[in-house]
């Protein structure tokens, strides 16, 4: 089996080949920890940790960095707004993003390396870029000379007039160029910690701490390089040209991958209109599998509209799973899957396709009489694929105690004979009472099953 991938260096869908037959690097660019997740960023995650499932399968090592972006102008402010110094900013922002990471089933990384723990590593860096004539000192700023890489806008397929032309440059009057971008700044008005230097105190760029930490950890060169659409410029462009100058490598990583745009309910998220979601929020009225398979129902490169329509559609469709999966439901711990739905993610991560095919397989469920053989496999396909279906289904439609399993168990029975006896009025007092009690019947060829709403 071979996984085939959308890279945005070519352009074009790629068989993927590693650069080692026995193992994979890749590096994703993290959040920036100011504050909560929001659905951008959880998007992103899920994205590739689908990826990393998928490689995981295929190759004994996958090494995942994502890092953990914790110097920043953002951070500052928010230091500022809330009182609070820097550090237990970061740290609280970051241990949210976990949680919140972990409640939509996103696996943990291999390595989280952090900025502020490898400005060492920073610096070294931008001093040999220095030294080769890629970069200039300019009143305490170190600037990345764009004119001494001749590829550069070879990722983003753009040239120099069509960079500049409405793109994120910064502006300085420090710069030799407009396209160049910064690598060290001095510490300021906005920004008042900073770490000493060969160019004074202050911090570095956004753009040269992933270079820097993803080099340290998959070294020069290294298979998959993964964010989002926007990123492609300046950050990634900016990182390939930086990488590539200090290593003499054509390119940084052999395969760019991106995901698409996230909209709410038609229009771009923004704080300004209202309709920004922290995954925390959302958190409160719906589980993180319904979350994680509404982003799981839109193709990764595709600009998805994330609406609560959306969560419904998932929410359904996982009552589905759940329920045909009720009565045969066993924590399995096999490793096979069903191979249509694996062979749909190789195919540049199809997941709208694996979930139509796992609804088919549901349809097969309820038809089939031996199920059990068929349940445990579609179980551990949704769990290790695509990171669903990991509650007991009772858990999932609601827990009850013992003393109401006993009664809805008996009031089942009654209503079965009531039935039997053609009592079509009691067996229907019973399912109402029952549903009063948000408890919901379904007759089956198996019987009848009750599940909680």
């Amino acid at each position: 089996m071979k996984l085939r991938i959308y890279n945005t260096l070519s352009g074009k869908k790629e068989e993927f080949v590693p650069i080692h037959d026995d193992r994979v690097g890749m590096y994703v660019c993290g959040p920036t920890v100011y504050s909560r997740a929001h659905l951008g960023n959880a998007r992103s995650a899920v994205v590739f940790d689908i990826l990393y499932r998928t490689l995981g399968r295929l190759y004994p090592t996958v090494t995942y960095v994502r890092n953990i972006t914790d110097v920043d102008d953002k951070i500052y402010r928010a230091s500022i707004e809330l009182g609070i110094d820097i550090q237990e900013l970061t740290e609280n922002t970051t241990k949210m993003y976990h949680e919140d990471m972990e409640a939509l089933n996103v696996l943990p990384v291999d390595i989280e390396p952090r900025a502020t723990e490898h400005i060492g590593d920073i610096i070294a860096f931008i001093e040999r870029l220095i030294a080769n004539g890629n970069a200039y000192c300019s009143h305490g700023h170190v600037y990345f000379d764009v004119s001494s890489y001749a590829d550069y806008g070879k990722l983003s397929k753009k040239n120099a007039g069509d960079l500049l032309a409405g793109a994120r440059v910064e502006t300085s009057p420090f710069k030799r160029d407009p396209l160049d971008f910064v690598l060290w700044k001095p510490v300021d008005e906005n920004f008042r910690i900073g770490w000493e230097s060969p160019w004074g105190s202050g911090r570095p760029g956004w753009h040269i701490e992933c270079s820097a930490m993803s080099m340290k950890y998959l070294g020069d060169r290294f298979d998959i390089h993964g964010g989002g659409l926007d990123l492609i410029f300046p950050h990634h462009e900016n990182e390939n040209a930086q990488s590539c100058s200090l290593t003499k490598q054509d390119v940084m990583a052999n395969y760019w991958v991106h995901n698409g745009y996230l909209n709410i309910d038609g229009e771009k998220m923004s704080k300004s209109i209202g309709n920004f979601y922290f995954v925390h929020d959302l958190l409160e009225h719906f589980d993180g599998e319904v979350i994680r398979l509404a982003f799981l129902m839109t193709h990764y490169s595709s600009p998805m509209n994330f609406s609560f329509d959306s969560l419904k559609t998932a929410k359904n469709i996982l009552d589905r799973w759940y329920n045909a999966v009720a009565d045969y439901y066993d924590p399995v711990s096999d490793t096979a899957v069903l191979p249509e739905v694996y062979e749909a993610l190789l195919d540049d991560l199809n997941t709208p396709r694996a979930i139509s095919l796992l609804s088919s397989i549901v349809v097969d469920i309820n038809r089939t009489t031996d199920k059990k053989e068929l349940v445990s496999l579609f179980i551990q396909t949704c769990r290790s694929c695509l990171g669903i279906m990991h509650k007991d289904p009772r858990e999932w439609f609601g827990s009850v105690d013992d003393d109401q399993l006993s009664y809805i168990e008996n009031q089942i029975a009654k209503r079965t004979e009531a039935k039997k006896n053609r009592d079509f009025k009691t067996a229907d007092t019973i399912r109402d009472t029952l549903q009063s009690m948000g408890i919901v019947l379904e007759d089956t060829e198996a019987g009848t099953k009750w599940k909680k709403m």
